[in-house]
């Protein structure tokens, strides 16, 4: 499967944005889907993950309450609702898919994960 981001941008602390990610590939709802982020000087680390239907969700301590990930099966994306965003969210965002048997839980770790999008960038100004 190709994952292509978008949607990332400048935005004010306190703003919104969201984020897509549109998968090519036939059996999108097989994967489960997830974004990572990256933010400079600073390791990669997990944000949320959703499952193949869209009815179970994970997310990071960080993010818990702000963010909202979501997907449309029939349209092969998914996204990453950010609100309340603060200057410690500006970083390199990335979808990530995989077919594993791993529990949600598991699929915090970014091994899980065989595939990668290109990454989108958010900045957040103060």
């Amino acid at each position: 499967v190709q994952l292509q981001a978008s949607g990332g941008g400048l935005v004010q602390a306190g703003g919104s944005l969201r984020l897509s990610c549109a998968a090519s590939g036939p059996t999108f709802s097989t994967y489960r889907m997830g974004w990572f982020r990256q933010a400079p000087g600073k390791e990669r680390e997990f944000v949320a993950v959703i499952s193949w239907g869209g009815s179970s969700t994970y997310y990071s301590d960080s993010v818990k309450g702000r963010f909202t990930i979501s997907r449309d099966n029939y349209g092969n994306t998914v996204y990453l609702q950010m609100n309340s965003l603060k200057p410690e969210d500006t970083a390199i965002y990335y979808c990530v898919a995989d077919t594993g048997p791993w529990t949600i839980v598991e699929l915090t770790s970014e091994r899980r994960y065989k595939y990668w999008g290109q990454g989108t960038l958010v900045t957040v100004s103060s």
